[in-house]
């Protein structure tokens, strides 16, 4: 557990090495992957790499429909988060950190939970040609919240077609814990999000960048208590 100070926090250090090239953050919806990314590639000077959800055309009628949405929505995804990752291999990034809110594997726990038999034997054929020789991060952040702080989370940001049903969400933040639980192709770095606000608290994301300094490989935790209960 990483406890927290009431000393005045230092301003968060902008520009500063990552000392990594490629860093992936992931976790199920609504826990705060694209807010967290943004902030860390502005503090290191990284190039921020950001799904787009609003262009896949199939999403919203996969939120009414799932079952009948569920291997084009995911076809969709899984092309455009294999066009984005090419990027890496572009003689302009390699010059700079990146930082992703997402990770190529992400797309094999979604898919899992939402096609069937048969579109699913279908989309490994797919997803196996596409993979390629996609890059692995050198560093994995997995974020995690309670599912009520999830639905509250995703309630405020107010898209219009993401009418996502609590049971969904819980099955979709247990496939992520099932995931992450033999996750070993990277170094890994729990975090505990239902706590701390990395977009509106600089103190709660100077915590977390001075703990990235420490993680270099196999599995970490970063669980800061709440700023109030700190002392």
């Amino acid at each position: 557990m990483v406890r927290k100070t009431q000393a005045k926090a230092a301003p968060v250090r902008a520009g500063s090495a990552l000392g990594r090239q490629f860093v992936a953050i992931e976790g199920p919806i609504g826990v705060g992957k694209t807010s967290l990314a943004r902030r860390l590639a502005d503090v290191f000077g990284a190039e921020p790499l950001l799904e787009v959800p609003e262009e896949n055309p199939f999403l919203p009628r996969f939120y009414e429909d799932r079952r009948h949405f569920a291997l084009s929505t995911q076809l969709f995804f899984l092309f455009q988060r294999r066009q984005m990752l090419e990027r890496l291999r572009q003689a302009d990034l390699f010059h700079a950190s990146v930082i992703s809110d997402f990770l190529w594997a992400k797309d094999r726990v979604f898919a899992r939970i939402t096609l069937n038999d048969d579109e699913w034997r279908l989309y490994e054929q797919v997803a196996g040609a596409a993979e390629g020789d996609i890059p692995a991060p050198e560093l994995v952040i997995f974020l995690q919240a309670p599912i009520e702080i999830l639905f509250e989370r995703i309630r405020r940001r107010g898209r219009q077609y993401e009418r996502i049903d609590r049971d969904y969400l819980a099955e979709v933040a247990a496939a992520y814990t099932d995931f992450f639980h033999g996750y070993q192709e990277s170094p890994l770095l729990i975090i505990n999000a239902a706590e701390v606000n990395f977009v509106e608290s600089d103190e709660d994301l100077r915590f977390l960048v001075d703990y990235l300094d420490n993680v270099h490989s196999g599995r970490h935790f970063f669980n800061p208590l709440p700023s109030g209960l700190a002392g």
